[in-house]
């Protein structure tokens, strides 16, 4: 599945969930701002519905990660984050600085990273790379202060 914009009621009944009002607005806000941790998820969502509890967000974020409609993603230092870009085996660039988190496509085009040299008996069907570096906002920010 990727981040098109969808009849978010069709793609809950079609993983076989129920329609409600605070999973509808959680896809609609992930689809709007991949790699949104879940506090900014349930803020969103309050924004548009009024009052939500966080559990309610959380258990849609939940039952959503479960059943494929989005992904969560755990890069090290920072809270848990959720997009709906799933099913292809895509990787991340995180800014160590401002904590911007971008998608990068698999290196190579059959997903290499499936194929570990020593799988230890394991069914591998996903890998996570994370590449940490600057973004060209951190680095141009870095060189203005030292051109100061």
């Amino acid at each position: 599945m990727t981040t098109e914009k969808a009849d978010h009621g069709a793609v809950l009944r079609t993983a076989g969930l129920r329609v409600t009002s605070p999973r509808l607005a959680v896809l609609a806000v992930v689809d709007g701002r991949p790699h949104i941790a879940a506090e900014d998820v349930a803020a969103e969502v309050r924004e548009r519905l009024g009052a939500v509890s966080t559990q309610t967000v959380y258990d849609a974020l939940r039952v959503c990660t479960e059943v494929g409609l989005m992904r969560r993603i755990e890069p090290a230092g920072s809270p848990a984050r959720y997009e709906r870009r799933t099913g292809d085996n895509h990787h991340h660039l995180v800014c160590r600085r401002c904590g911007r988190i971008e998608d990068v496509d698999c290196a190579v085009g059959h997903a290499p990273c499936l194929h570990a040299e020593n799988d230890h008996g394991f069914v591998i069907d996903e890998a996570e790379v994370m590449y940490w570096g600057a973004c060209p906002e951190c680095r141009a920010k870095d060189a203005a202060l030292v051109a100061d």
